[in-house]
């Protein structure tokens, strides 16, 4: 059985709450989960100490066991220095899109164009 330490929402409408749960990977995001081994509250200041809070030795011993942490969880963990999150680095999303690069490519070319006729003009009248 493969398991994840993945977050599930709780809370009203406009107000989440999570708990971060060791479940098992088939069962769905709110359903049946292991244990619980945390909570996060997003609705509290980013430094209010119960903002997130983690139950460290059942994390590490699920870790041990071969558990993986989804994304935001991993963050969590780093942050509490319990696992390392390795930089993570995309030079080619600021890049824009291909469309984009296409309409950026023909005004070049029309300015270039249009330059080369306004010196080609010049150089008939002198």
């Amino acid at each position: 059985m493969s398991t994840k330490i993945r977050l599930a929402r709780g809370g009203s409408k406009k107000r989440p709450y999570y708990r971060i749960v060791i479940a098992d990977v088939r069962s769905p995001r709110d359903g049946r989960f292991i244990e619980k081994v945390g909570s996060y509250n997003p609705m509290l200041a980013k430094d209010h100490p119960e903002r997130v809070t983690l139950i460290e030795e059942r994390i590490r011993h699920w870790l041990g066991q071969g558990a993986q942490p989804t994304d935001r969880v991993l963050r969590f963990l780093a942050e509490a220095g319990i696992q390392e999150r390795a930089a993570r680095n995309n030079p080619n999303k600021a890049a824009p899109g291909k469309k984009a690069q296409e309409r950026a490519d023909e005004r070049r070319q029309r300015e270039a164009d249009k330059a080369e006729a306004a010196a080609g003009g010049e150089a008939a009248e002198a």
